[in-house]
């Protein structure tokens, strides 16, 4: 069984937004699917933000991806009263909105701030990894879009793989949270 993660190189994002446009494109069409009335708040469920440090003419930009780090040991997860908040096999962590009673105790308990409440399932909603591009052999939206291949997405556990490789260079994001965030990124 894979073990889906990310790694974001830092130095070769541009902070374009095309990942965070693709993200709501796609999930959009998935809420079309929920609701006939479906609308995703602006970013999707992925954002942007960027840090500037230092005084000009040596200021350092970062573009910070603002994700779901789809935790190994998620607070999300072990709040959950119903079991709504799970991980999948794969280790993608996602919500059932069957079982969710909109407590919003998953929003408190992440530490990245990840969860947002959205209006369409009027719930909790995070980002998926596009688990259901997954299940039809396709990439997450994100990491298809980017135009400098900054995002790179695979099984963290395949040695060959692409996304293994630079994780073992890369550092993951709020590692000394606990969490096991399963998003690397490489800094500038």
């Amino acid at each position: 069984m894979p073990r889906y993660g990310f790694v974001i190189n830092l130095s070769t994002c541009i902070g374009c937004g095309a990942c965070v446009a693709a993200c709501t494109e796609e999930n959009t069409q998935v809420l079309k699917e929920l609701s006939d009335e479906a609308s995703v708040p602006l970013g999707g469920r992925r954002d942007i933000r960027v840090v500037e440090d230092g005084k000009f003419p040596s200021v350092l930009r970062i573009s910070y991806h603002h994700t779901c780090m789809h935790c190994e040991d998620a607070p999300c997860v072990s709040v959950c009263p119903t079991g709504a908040s799970y991980r999948t096999d794969e280790g993608t962590v996602l919500v059932d909105y069957e079982l969710c009673i909109g407590c919003k105790y998953c929003i408190t308990a992440c530490p990245y701030n990840a969860r947002y409440v959205n209006e369409t399932l009027g719930g909790p909603d995070k980002c998926t990894m596009c688990y259901h591009r997954l299940k039809q052999g396709l990439l997450p939206a994100c990491a298809t879009s980017c135009p400098t291949d900054s995002i790179v997405f695979g099984d963290l556990d395949d040695p060959n793989s692409e996304v293994a490789k630079l994780a073992k260079h890369a550092i993951p994001v709020g590692a000394s949270l606990g969490t096991k965030p399963k998003v690397y990124v490489i800094p500038p």
